[in-house]
């Protein structure tokens, strides 16, 4: 019996009844960790987004669509902004801009979503040819093998013109890296140094910025353009700008017209970027940190790998160990009735993506549920 009279048994119990509790409450709620494009509305963008003052935007004259749009050309440091429904279409249409001429050439990563991702929108909707070179692990191309990919003007006659290089700032498949600003600057050196023009795929640019502590407009200053996703780190439920100059952007509208993205009342969205804007930003260290937490956690759990290392942002890829017997379709299975969701890539190797409505519990929670799934041992906080 303990100094206030209960025993042991007695304190047994009710931290058993503490933990069941905590355990059912936690297992009622979803941890999705699949993507940072799952978040929901806040309160805040739902109010923003039922308040917003409205037109029609097609005809240029939303007062929201407006306001956002410079807001995030400001921020970027360039002259104007369009909102689009996706970064898919920002991407294609920042493409189709800087390529006019049907066989002309793009210069981009072989691992950058735009080749991968994006159905070859650029290809067989603008007869633009992509020309690749090998991405390295941290989402980068050597400068010189960009150089080496430009076509010689003299060969016009058998070759693509190239007019475009692309980047992608973080580089998702790299595990959310960072493209140092020096790196850029580079780049975009080399593209003047060739007529070319240089396109940033920002769809998470503002976590590079965060992780690198440099401001964003600095980021992206050799830019010619770039696509700023809103629906990721800053959890608005739609859209993308991309900026550039007036004349760039005034190019860029039309093409949105011709692809079906004109919208009209659009404000109702845009109200709720505004909020991510103001709000979410300042959360991306924490998410960093988070992912980081959930790296390192990973990484100690038997058969898994994670080059903890390579975490820089908020996206965490860990391989599943052949001796560990587990493939990862069965892992997330076993994780999605524990209420967490997750995205298997293959058969050993999983992705998971922190975002603002991931808390510290959650990852801690996760880990825990990933180690019994492993190990078959129960985790030492009490959850399982």
């Amino acid at each position: 019996m303990n100094c206030n009279g209960m025993t042991a048994s007695r304190m047994e119990s009710g931290t058993e009844i503490i933990n069941l509790t905590l355990r059912e409450k936690i297992v009622n709620r979803t941890v999705d960790l699949r993507s940072d494009t799952v978040t929901k509305p806040t309160e805040s963008m739902r109010i923003a987004m039922a308040n917003a003052e409205v037109d029609d935007d097609v005809l240029g004259h939303d007062p929201t669509a407006f306001r956002l749009e410079m807001e995030v050309a400001r921020i970027m440091g360039k002259e104007a902004g369009l909102f689009v429904p996706s970064g898919t279409m920002g991407n294609l249409i920042s493409v189709l801009v800087h390529c006019e001429i049907r066989g002309s050439e793009v210069i981009l990563g072989d691992n950058s979503h735009i080749h991968i991702y994006e159905n070859g929108g650029i290809s067989t909707i603008g007869g633009v040819h992509p020309r690749t070179v090998k991405n390295n692990q941290d989402g980068s191309m050597d400068i010189d093998l960009i150089e080496a990919a430009i076509r010689d003007r003299k060969m016009d006659i058998c070759y693509p013109t190239t007019r475009l290089i692309c980047l992608e700032n973080t580089h998702a498949n790299s595990g959310g890296r960072c493209l140092p600003v020096e790196y850029i600057d580079k780049v975009g050196e080399l593209a003047t140094k060739y007529g070319l023009k240089l396109h940033i795929d920002g769809a998470r640019i503002f976590h590079a910025s965060v992780a690198l502590g440099v401001p964003v407009h600095r980021l992206v200053q050799a830019a010619d353009s770039v696509s700023v996703c809103l629906s990721k780190g800053l959890g608005a439920p739609v859209g993308t700008v991309i900026v550039g100059s007036k004349g760039f952007i005034a190019r860029a509208k039309t093409l949105r017209k011709t692809l079906g993205g004109g919208m009209r009342q659009v404000g109702v969205l845009c109200a709720a970027a505004l909020v991510g804007l103001q709000e979410n930003v300042a959360k991306l260290e924490r998410d960093h940190k988070n992912a980081k937490t959930l790296a390192e956690g990973l990484n100690k759990i038997k058969g898994l790998r994670v080059d903890v290392a390579s975490v820089e942002t908020n996206i965490v890829y860990f391989d599943i160990l052949k001796n560990a017997y587990v493939s990862a379709e069965k892992l997330c299975k076993n994780l999605e009735e524990q209420g967490i969701l997750v995205m298997s890539l293959n058969s050993s190797r999983v992705r998971l993506v922190v975002h603002h409505q991931i808390s510290t519990t959650d990852v801690q929670y996760t880990l825990s549920c990933i180690k019994e799934a492993m190990t078959g041992v129960p985790d030492e906080n009490g959850w399982k």
